[in-house]
């Protein structure tokens, strides 16, 4: 049976889960469904620290706006942006400049339908309804090319999304055509699961992963670094999440080891 809410899109499949809503879920969002609850426990009882990961990569989203617009990035590119919840690009970005303008890319049905009811007063923040994977057909949107202006720099924001692309989606080529239109002195904020880290306990969500619409594949250390070619990375390079720029240095219990996620930004040559 449904469950009785006011901002189910109309023909969603809510016997199928989806990472955005089980993401959702583990940072103590609203908008998920039974089955999408099901498959957070799955994912928890595999990977106990799921929660301070979701939390971790949240901070390192926000400390990489904020490092972008501080210099003097006024315009963003969020690709599997996911469902919106407290801290999102445009808010960190509008807060540093009320002229920032962000772009969101999601293909998942609640994540588009909801930012686009949260954005609808916000003339400088919109939602593309697509799969990042096809970089044309997100570059070339109307939405896309009517908010982002291509001669000046983009932070291009890839975070906690890359593990749901397959190798033979070719990562390299997408991460390459998103990043050809970038002029020098663009951004790239990348963070994504690696086996490098906990290798069992992601070896585990993995498999839990297998069953959703969004299975995963996580890379090395090496593999992600290989992504941002073209870029200079910037300090501290690829890390794990909690220790890419922290604020205040790591919280008690938060060990790196147990980060499970990569996590770096790279400026664009």
């Amino acid at each position: 049976m449904a469950e009785a809410t006011g901002w189910v899109p109309a023909g969603i499949d809510l016997e199928r889960p989806s990472a955005a809503r089980l993401y959702d879920y583990l940072l103590g969002g609203g908008h998920n469904f039974a089955h999408d609850r099901e498959l957070a426990h799955r994912f928890l009882r595999a990977q106990p620290n799921a929660r301070e990961i979701a939390r971790h990569n949240r901070a390192f989203l926000r400390r990489s706006v904020l490092f972008m617009a501080e210099r003097g990035v006024r315009q963003f590119l969020d690709l599997g942006s996911g469902i919106p919840t407290v801290g999102n690009v445009h808010e960190i970005a509008q807060d540093a400049d009320p002229t920032a303008r962000v772009v969101y890319v999601d293909y998942e049905e609640v994540a588009y339908a909801h930012s686009k009811l949260m954005l609808a007063d916000n003339p400088g923040a919109t939602i593309v309804q697509a799969d990042l994977t096809a970089p044309e057909r997100v570059l070339d949107d109307p939405a896309t090319r009517a908010l982002l202006d291509f001669s000046e720099p983009v932070g291009l924001i890839m975070a906690g999304v890359f593990h749901f692309v397959a190798p033979e989606k070719d990562p390299a080529g997408i991460v390459a055509r998103y990043s050809e239109p970038l002029v020098p002195g663009s951004y790239l904020a990348f963070s994504q699961f690696t086996r490098d880290l906990m290798p069992a306990e992601m070896d585990r969500v993995v498999e839990v992963m297998s069953t959703s619409r969004d299975p995963m594949h996580p890379r090395s250390k090496a593999e992600i670094t290989a992504l941002f070619r073209g870029y200079e990375l910037v300090e501290p390079g690829v890390v794990p999440t909690a220790l890419w720029r922290p604020d205040t240095g790591l919280d008690d219990g938060d060990d790196p080891d147990r980060a499970g996620i990569y996590s770096g930004v790279g400026r664009k040559l």
